[in-house]
């Protein structure tokens, strides 16, 4: 097929239409009101990500000169611009947000106050607490002496002050000196402080404010007329640059690495648009920024991405009911979990049901005595990790732990790293990748020793092994078994190890080798079936599809009559319903209390059903350039399972969005009928799956 750009949806654009999904969450008014503040935060934290990594690159390229139209299928500073400009309509409206939720707060009697209106009540809770808390904290440096502006960095919020000098009784009036400083917003500190109250009413101040109503604590020691401070807020290049030292391990390159990214080149400036404009020339020019970057007009307060750990103040009647993680069906937590998944496998659907089997299975492998070996990856792990401390806990008890652990994990880099150097003390074998590969692929594999042979039980999952994202991100996992399946996911391992040979599996389907050319072929299938007059159909839930090849083919099976079926949260290339492109191609996403992160994909094979589970997307860097592997379901109860799943999310009609080339996100509404909420009928499903067992029990 011969497309041009114009069959295609800018990656970029398709980001920001995402980010602006979540930005309707917030607007929501059927969304309680703490759970709409979450998602400002959310949507500030993703725009932040966006700058340091998308932003950064299409600013690299633009500077480089490249030909930019043939990857970009636009010029690189056209591009930069559109996306400022988009950016900017965006902060516009989360601002707008913002004023709304804070009115509707006050009416549940929760008042945001600023620093002018602190009552006499406050003033002494707030002077106490800015000296007890806030000033050992702070660091303030004053700028105009300075022979070089200071590094900020743009993990923090600074306050642009200006101080205006009283003349000397020898200075004219006109000749005021005018002074400059940044104070940086301690990290440290709770953003939100709850005051004190004696009434229904509760109060909460921002950080920022407490340090406004206390500038002249600061600022004492200067004679000044009048003191401004306007919130800045930097975003720099987060690319990772790694030195050619052979003399350095791996650990030691990222390391350094990171550390520099403190330092990258600037890409994004959002400052407060009441501050003075000498006061932001003094900054723009101090800092350099230039034309190339991204200079955004806010509100009052930046680095709304604090706004995910607002205070609840104890209103739960402001937030999502949390619904308790259900057991799985059959699947004890008291008794041999191994035991179980030997006569069957098992499906795991978090949050709906309990991470906890993932800790158990991995808690009883450390202390069963016929256990000889854990291999496991690792790409994000909670904050104190109950999976490293069961790896920690196998290997204390003798068994041979192998981990393989992605030190690239952006953003997660210093975080592995000090798993990294923990459990390598606790005696734990470790591998880091393969060159040039990121390991995205989720698996854990078991040896149990077992009449004098070697069993192996395991994990294949769509998400990474971390109880805490598992709170939120929906994600599946198999445990299995079988023993075709697990010799496949045990050679991916032997190919960390020696990756200069490419091994062949029988089952699995592995990047960077094997998926797309899989995928192809299953695409090819239904495209055969189709035109044999067979049923044929694709299914695809996952994050993204931005790889042209896929899209192409996707494409080329919706004219030969496949009707294609995408669940895509995030990034979509492909433009559905276009006649004699896509027109039996829908594509919807799903955004919701939840992050939607499983992938599963569904082919009909002419009556047949091949259900998969995959680590990967849709996108290039997943298919030629990263170790990802998709898992084959054998298990018709579970194959079962996945294709109901899917359809529960394939009816959403209250949270899903079209779409489409106009990048509009309109919700997808089914005439007359009842809305439909996947993510709490999905919970509906398994607590009924539970409640029919119960019933056939008794």
């Amino acid at each position: 097929m011969n497309n041009t750009y114009s069959s295609y949806i800018d990656r970029e654009k398709s980001w920001l239409t995402f980010n602006a999904r979540v930005l309707q969450e917030a607007s929501d008014e059927n969304v309680p009101l703490l759970d709409r503040l979450r998602f400002l935060g959310i949507f500030s934290n993703n725009l932040d990500e966006f700058f340091r990594v998308r932003y950064a690159a299409i600013r690299r390229m633009s500077l480089e000169n490249s030909e930019t139209e043939k990857i970009l299928g636009v010029a690189a500073d056209q591009l930069l611009k559109e996306i400022t400009v988009i950016v900017i309509e965006q902060q516009a409206e989360s601002l707008r947000i913002l004023n709304e939720i804070e009115k509707k707060l006050e009416k549940e009697n929760i008042f945001i106050i600023n620093e002018k209106d602190i009552s006499k009540d406050q003033e002494k809770f707030i002077h106490d607490y800015f000296i007890q808390k806030v000033s050992p904290a702070l660091v303030t440096i004053m700028l105009n002496d300075l022979e070089e502006f200071p590094l900020l960095k743009d993990t923090s919020g600074y306050l642009a002050v200006k101080l205006t000098l009283k003349p000397s009784a020898s200075q004219q009036k006109s000749s005021n000196e005018i002074r400059y400083a940044v104070v940086e917003i301690p990290n440290t500190i709770n953003r939100f402080v709850v005051l004190p109250s004696n009434s229904e009413k509760q109060y909460i101040i921002l950080l920022d404010d407490v340090i406004r109503y206390n500038l002249n604590n600061i600022f004492n020691i200067f004679d000044y007329e009048s003191i401004a401070a306007h919130m800045i807020k930097i975003t720099r290049d987060a690319q990772l640059e790694f030195d050619s030292d052979l003399s350095k391990s791996l650990i030691e390159k990222i390391s350094s690495s990171v550390k520099d990214r403190r330092v990258g080149e600037p890409v994004r400036f959002v400052y407060d648009q009441d501050i003075e404009k000498d006061t932001l020339e003094f900054f723009l020019r101090g800092m350099h920024i230039d034309s190339s970057d991204s200079v955004i007009p806010g509100g009052r307060y930046h680095n709304r991405r604090d706004y995910m750990s607002f205070p609840n103040l104890g209103r739960h009647d402001l937030l999502y009911r949390e619904n308790v993680p259900l057991p799985i069906s059959g699947l004890s937590l008291e008794g041999s979990i191994l035991e179980k998944i030997k006569k069957k496998d098992y499906l795991l659907y978090a949050p709906y049901q309990s991470f906890s089997y993932i800790i158990k299975f991995l808690r009883e492998a450390a202390l069963d005595p016929k256990v000889a070996s854990i291999k496991i990856t690792l790409y994000r792990l909670a904050k104190n990790s109950q999976i490293v401390s069961s790896l920690i806990n196998a290997a204390k008890n003798g068994k041979k732990v192998t981990v393989q652990i992605e030190l690239q994990a952006r953003f997660d880099e210093e975080s592995n790293i000090s798993y990294s150097e923990q459990m390598q003390t606790e005696g734990i074998e470790l591998i880091f990748g393969v060159k040039g590969l990121k390991v995205h692929s989720k698996i854990c594999v078991i040896e149990r020793i077992e009449e004098g042979k070697v069993k192996r039980y395991g994990l294949i999952s769509t998400g990474n092994f971390n109880e805490n994202s598992a709170k939120i991100y929906t994600d599946v996992t198999l445990f299995t078994s079988n023993t075709e399946i697990l010799k496949d996911a045990a050679k991916i391992f032997d190919f960390f190890d020696v990756n200069y040979k490419v091994h062949r599996y029988k089952h699995l389907i592995v990047s960077p080798h094997y998926t797309r050319g899989r995928f192809n072929k299953l695409i090819d299938r239904e495209i055969t079936n189709a035109l044999l007059g067979k049923e044929a159909f694709i299914k695809l839930k996952m994050n993204s599809i931005s790889d042209f090849k896929m899209t192409d083919k996707l494409y080329e099976a919706s004219n030969a009559g496949v009707t294609i079926q995408l669940i895509i949260r995030g990034i979509c290339c492909l433009i559905p319903g276009i006649k004699g492109l896509s027109e039996n191609i829908e594509a919807i996403s799903i955004v919701d209390n939840y992050l939607e992160h499983a992938r599963v994909y569904i082919f009909a094979n002419g009556g047949d059903p091949d259900v998969f589970i995959s680590s990967a997307d849709f996108m290039t860097r997943n298919l030629d350039a990263r170790v990802e592997v998709t898992c084959p379901i054998y298990d018709e109860d579970i194959k079962k399972e996945l294709i109901e799943t899917f359809e529960i999310g394939w009816k959403a009609n209250v949270k899903a969005r079209m779409h489409s080339s106009d990048l509009a996100n309109k919700y997808r509404r089914r005439g007359d009928e009842k809305p439909f909420r996947a993510q709490l009928e999905m919970y509906n499903y398994y607590q009924m799956k539970l409640d029919v067992i119960a019933e056939t029990v008794r």
